[in-house]
């Protein structure tokens, strides 16, 4: 499994002949827009940074759109989203999404703006390989929120994403790190083992 991070909260995940865009942002949006066909899109919130749909559709190749809560079986991808609350953009509705990969578990935060996460999804959330985290405030989580949930939920590997260099900056301190972003995340299930909250920066 490859990752990309291709800035704001927007990711590409391949596997194979496999795509997956996480909150791709519309070409209304101010955020960078990146181009890319794609089989899955995962939209947390529908607001023009993460409802991108053209973005991530390429000629014959248009995603399968999944926008919000419910359980979701695509091109043998399992999704679960549950539904949190968020101040982006004002007071909306975001949702967070599990996501079943080549034996791993992602966890797919999106605008969470506090620390304190539904029940649900709280108790569906165990053991979670790889956790998208937002740190950069802004109506989302800030640095030392989104470290403070990463603490709790216990991911084997944190990506920080919706950052600003200064943002990043003081994640990484609150953490006590030092990492250098890197270019994408090559990952497999073995690659993980003995892992426990290492943080990962990927280059937009």
């Amino acid at each position: 499994m490859v990752i990309s991070y291709c800035g704001g909260e927007c990711f590409k995940i391949t596997q194979g002949d496999l795509t997956i865009a996480l909150n791709p942002p519309s070409k209304d949006s101010s955020l960078k827009n990146t181009r890319f066909g794609s089989d899955i899109m995962l939209q947390s919130q529908d607001h023009v940074d993460f409802n991108g749909k053209e973005n991530v559709s390429f000629g014959d190749r248009e995603p399968f759109v999944i926008s919000g809560p419910g359980e979701y079986e695509v091109k043998g991808v399992a999704v679960r989203g549950f539904q949190s609350d968020t101040e982006y953009g004002g007071k909306h509705l975001n949702t967070i999404y599990s996501i079943a990969l080549e034996g791993m578990n992602l966890c797919f935060l999106g605008t969470v703006s506090t620390v304190a996460l539904p029940a649900t999804a709280k108790q569906e959330m165990d053991d979670i390989d790889i956790l998208f985290l937002p740190v950069g405030g802004n109506g989302m989580l800030d640095h030392a929120e989104g470290y403070k949930l990463a603490v709790q939920l216990e991911p084997k590997v944190v990506i920080p994403m919706g950052y600003t260099p200064e943002t990043l900056k003081l994640f990484l301190k609150e953490a006590g790190v030092e990492t250098k972003p890197q270019e994408k995340l090559t990952v497999k299930k073995k690659d993980l083992e003995g892992k426990e909250g290492e943080i990962i920066v990927l280059e937009a």
